[in-house]
């Protein structure tokens, strides 16, 4: 009796360690860190959020020196940001305006884009597909890269007809379009849109002009505002007419009068107005921003790229996750998932005070701008998106709580298939 029961328990005890053996096994084929099946971390009290910009005392420094010169708006700040953000990103003009999206707007009037066809990325903001309409421009939307994200060539070449008069090519999360492809069939005006790309080394470079964001959460943030850029003298001064009504900035006229003692040319009212404009024009205390931040861009840049790496280290060796192409600005840092588990992580990050989103959900599945074309990639790959945390006031700390939290997501489904297994 005493012998059967010792070789029942000796059978249970080697089945036992048969499954942890067969167990381990696994893991190390699947590459599963199995610490991370049974270790905890407490969930933190404030939200991580997603994105957020990062001011300090340098930037409230130029501020202030802006309020005590007594010149807020357009003045010799805007003029000092416009000049080194030119030569930052190597290009012989730059207009500092209120937006991109206004920016955006200036263009197509400044080169008569109207009454005709504007194709641009069904992957992008608002933007891109609301301002072509403000200048009844017929919106024709373009399916993307699968990889970059980008606007695909092939598809832009396929919708390219005689009334198509510009394209508009958007540097989604700092990695830039494949506008020389898109050069091979257009010989029209190219837009560059370089929101996300602020700075990716040649961002600006491939289109006819760019446009430039600094709103609140981009990587050279200012609250908002924009800059155009472009070597064509001709069209910057007609976007420096444009953004103020048609009339030349009380900046510049009090500068021209000093310049020139006892001219007639008296600032506070002579002026002439030959052309409809708008009120687009850039501020200095929105400019102080501009340059103070551009003080520190290069640092801000590595910090963000540390972030990446951090999370590509990280993720790369989950099976389940597709982590993206490398980014100068890291503007977005967006993984995929399977489709059917992409929302799930979104609540199970929700509810571990980690914000997420995802960037974008196409345009053509809005009511405004309702394409019923057929967007194959598009359709398919915002599915599977997720936008982590990225800005500067994160920690490494943060850091390893997102990594952490996403990790136990996908090990609690591993776990879930190992008890099914082994049960």
């Amino acid at each position: 009796m005493l012998l059967e029961m010792i070789n029942m328990a000796m059978s249970i005890i080697v089945w036992i360690c048969l499954q942890w053996i067969i167990f381990l096994l696994y893991c190390l084929v699947k590459n599963i860190n199995i610490y991370s099946l049974y270790c905890i971390m407490n969930i933190r009290e404030t939200t991580i959020p997603v994105l957020a910009p990062k001011g300090d005392d340098l930037d409230v420094q130029f501020v202030s020196d802006v309020i005590k010169s007594n010149w807020w708006i357009n003045g010799p700040k805007v003029k000092e940001f416009e000049e080194k953000f030119a030569q930052m990103v190597g290009s012989k003009y730059a207009i500092a305006v209120t937006s991109n999206t206004h920016g955006l707007d200036l263009i197509l009037k400044a080169y008569d884009i109207s009454n005709c066809e504007v194709i641009s990325p069904t992957m992008s903001f608002a933007t891109t597909a609301a301002v072509p309409l403000w200048n009844h421009c017929t919106n024709i939307l373009a399916d993307i890269d699968p990889v970059t994200m980008n606007i695909c060539p092939k598809d832009v070449h396929k919708k390219i007809t005689p009334n198509t008069k510009a394209i508009i090519c958007v540097n989604l999360a700092g990695i830039l379009a494949d506008i020389d492809e898109i050069r091979k069939k257009f010989t029209g005006l190219i837009i560059e849109d370089c929101a996300h790309a602020c700075y990716t080394p040649g961002a600006g470079s491939k289109g006819d002009i760019a446009v430039w964001s600094f709103q609140a959460v981009k990587s050279m943030p200012t609250g908002d505002g924009g800059m155009i850029t472009t070597n064509d003298e001709e069209i910057m001064r007609k976007i420096k007419k444009l953004y103020w009504f048609g009339i030349e900035s009380t900046y510049d006229r009090v500068t021209k009068q000093k310049d020139c003692p006892g001219s007639n040319s008296v600032y506070k009212w002579q002026y002439d107005i030959d052309i409809l404009g708008y009120k687009y024009y850039m501020i200095d205390l929105t400019a102080a921003i501009g340059l103070s931040q551009m003080s520190k861009l290069e640092d801000n840049l590595k910090r963000r790229q540390h972030i990446q790496t951090k999370y590509n280290q990280a993720f790369s060796s989950i099976s389940q996750i597709t982590i993206p192409p490398f980014s100068y600005t890291v503007q977005h840092y967006v993984i995929k998932v399977d489709p059917s588990l992409r929302d799930k992580l979104i609540d199970y990050l929700k509810d571990k005070n980690i914000h997420t989103s995802v960037h974008y959900r196409p345009l053509h599945l809005f009511t405004q701008f309702k394409d019923n074309s057929e967007f194959p990639v598009a359709d398919v790959e915002w599915r599977k998106m997720i936008t982590l945390p990225v800005h500067l006031n994160i920690t490494d700390e943060d850091i390893e709580y997102i990594i952490f939290w996403v990790n136990q997501f996908f090990t609690s489904i591993i776990n879930r298939k190992i008890i099914t297994m082994f049960t």
